[in-house]
């Protein structure tokens, strides 16, 4: 097992350059801009929403560990990160899912400095923009459960899978001079088969939620979904 571990961090490249600094400073300016105080408060003063952020965040940590790349920087694994937007709010889930990016960096891409860019184009840009749909759809159509699940749950995360792989492979492209036909055959190409996956296994986790544990979800309400007026 040492051995292992060893050979593991020996593999493990330490050098940072420029544009990746400058993803470091950026995610840092993104995360003091969405600082979750309120909800990082309610996680205090709550044992069990601190277990379940806790088991939701090794579960994502081994999901992201199946990877299935086949060249170094292009990954292929779940997300999984709109459950954990429903669950525990947009910017508390950008917050504590830098944790399992912080390990991915380290132990599967083997680039520490690419922390800052991975965590942008993984977590923080996509969460972003799958809030503001999920917020969309929440003033523009019927307060229905089907919707909530549909919108929320399974478009969201497919939407999520794209834009991850969208700005990964330009950032690849411009900042790691990766060749733009290497990354569309190897990379690009997949996403539909990445896309579909990520929105039917994040679409069935929130129906479980929804179904068996309501009160975990963030925002969700019976009476606002189901209830008759």
């Amino acid at each position: 097992m040492l051995a292992f571990w060893s050979n593991k961090w020996a593999q493990i490249e330490w050098g940072l350059g420029l544009t990746q600094g400058i993803c470091l400073v950026l995610l840092v300016l993104w995360v003091y801009a969405i600082w979750p105080k309120d909800e990082l408060a309610q996680i205090r003063r709550d044992k069990n929403l601190q277990w379940r952020l806790l088991l939701v965040l090794v579960g994502i940590n081994a999901l992201w560990s199946l990877n299935a790349s086949i060249q170094t920087g292009l990954h292929l694994h779940f997300l999984g990160i709109v459950t954990c937007m429903l669950m525990f709010g947009w910017r508390l889930a950008t917050l504590a899912l830098l944790l399992p990016s912080a390990f991915f960096s380290l132990f599967v891409l083997k680039q520490p400095a690419d922390f800052g860019a991975f965590s942008l184009f993984a977590i923080a840009m996509p969460l972003f923009l799958c809030f503001m749909l999920y917020s969309r759809s929440y003033h523009l159509f019927p307060k229905h459960i089907f919707v909530f699940i549909f919108v929320g749950g399974f478009i969201n995360s497919g939407f999520s899978m794209v834009f991850h792989q969208l700005s990964w492979a330009m950032w690849l492209w411009a900042a790691a001079d990766y060749d733009w036909n290497v990354l569309f055959d190897n990379y690009l190409m997949l996403i539909p088969l990445l896309a579909f996956p990520e929105a039917l296994l994040n679409g069935m986790a929130v129906t479980l939620l929804v179904v068996y544990q309501p009160q975990w979800l963030f925002d969700y309400s019976d009476r606002e979904y189901l209830w008759r007026k």
